[in-house]
């Protein structure tokens, strides 16, 4: 399937309607299933081609945040050629403690790369953890920013928020 209108696709595949808690705590009518884009393989491709136009010049590692983001950060990294890092919620009991898996990052100046963004909470988690690793943090990708505050709560910590969409854009895809 071939498509142009990535907005339009995300929507068509993605879009529930119904009362929906959100992990920021905000009740919505309208909900996007990431895992449901993410698992078109086309549409993920598509997606991760736009985003690494988003990628600025110096980034030497991606970080995917949950478990969502790994589909969209795996591709991204074989697009750029990018390598990429899983992080954790929490260090894992594997022996190791580490806060993140897949690349080295310590050192290094990473993207952090999210599905959809509502407060930025997330995102500013991994950061103060990330940061404590001597990681250059200061860029997030997103596909999807639900526009609820998280670009200006992410400047506040000196982190610049991109995304490929806004929810507006989805929603008013055609």
């Amino acid at each position: 399937m071939e498509f142009t209108n990535i907005p339009a696709r995300i929507r068509e595949v993605s879009r529930l309607s119904g009362d929906f808690l959100l992990p920021s705590g905000e009740h919505t009518a309208t909900y996007l299933d990431t895992y449901r884009f993410q698992a078109e393989p086309i549409l993920l491709r598509k997606i991760a081609e736009a985003m690494v136009l988003l990628l600025p010049t110096g980034i030497e590692v991606l970080g995917g945040l949950r478990m969502s983001d790994v589909p969209i950060v795996t591709m991204l990294s074989q697009l750029s050629g990018l390598p990429a890092a899983y992080i954790c919620d929490e260090a894992n009991d594997g022996g190791r403690a580490r806060c993140a898996e897949g690349a080295q990052f310590s050192g290094r100046r990473v993207a952090l790369v999210q599905d959809l963004v509502s407060s930025g909470g997330t995102i500013l988690n991994a950061v103060s953890k990330l940061r404590s690793k001597n990681v250059s943090l200061d860029v997030a990708l997103c596909v999807i920013d639900r526009e609820s505050g998280a670009k200006e709560t992410l400047a506040g910590a000196g982190i610049d928020l991109k995304s490929l969409f806004t929810f507006a854009q989805i929603e008013d895809a055609k």
